[in-house]
């Protein structure tokens, strides 16, 4: 069955809903650009509702050592995801120092974009491919756009991942079948205004997304 998870994640409303809907990740920002983002604090209070259920995920975007460690003091997070321009030397050191699975976000436009997954794939676990960001963008991700998914027509990803940008309840089962996605990931598109999640959209999301038919052949 795909993966879903459903990303920043900021009042008890929207990550009720999340973990009511069978969400298998919840992702929580500590971004303070981002309209999303939380405070360590707010990461944990949220967590702290339900005991057990989701994996935790901490969005990051090009963190040092101290912000992760005192993240990471207070927020308990299974999955350190690396939304910036983390190398793969930096996600190994990442993944090696703070005992944690690494997901790579790739932001995707085209074709060669994918290249460095044969870099990364030795020191993360998992990869989540996302709609690269405009140029001069303040967000590395959640701009509500999505990328080409034929460019992922014949590629074996070499890690489990999760396919991101421009998803909503109502294009889902189309991505997945038309990239075989085992996961996918969504912000904006289960939001009623800019980060504000609403609990309908993200219901029909997680239904959409576990009723997908079956991917194109590849």
């Amino acid at each position: 069955m795909t993966l879903v998870k459903i990303c920043g994640l900021k009042d008890a409303a929207g990550f009720d809903a999340a973990c009511a809907a069978g969400a298998d990740l919840v992702g929580f920002v500590f971004f303070p650009a981002s309209p999303r983002a939380v405070t360590p604090a707010q990461a944990a209070a949220l967590s702290a509702r339900v005991t057990g259920g989701p994996l935790r995920v901490g969005l990051f975007v090009d963190a040092g050592d101290d912000l992760l460690a005192a993240t990471l003091a207070e927020a308990p997070l299974d999955i350190l995801q690396l939304h910036g321009e983390e190398t793969p030397a930096r996600c190994a050191e990442i993944r090696a120092r703070f005992g944690r699975p690494v997901m790579k976000a790739i932001g995707v436009s085209a074709a060669a974009d994918l290249a460095v997954l044969a870099d990364y794939a030795p020191v993360v676990d998992r990869f989540l491919l996302d709609a690269k960001a405009p140029p001069g963008g303040a967000l590395p991700g959640g701009n509500a756009a999505v990328f080409d998914w034929s460019l992922l027509a014949g590629v074996a990803v070499p890690r489990p991942w999760l396919l991101a940008g421009g998803l909503t309840p109502g294009n889902v089962a189309e991505a997945i079948a038309a990239t075989g996605a085992p996961g996918v990931d969504v912000s904006s598109g289960v939001e009623r205004a800019r980060g504000v999640k609403d609990a309908g959209l993200i219901a029909a999301f997680c239904a959409a997304a576990r009723v997908a038919p079956a991917p194109l052949p590849r």
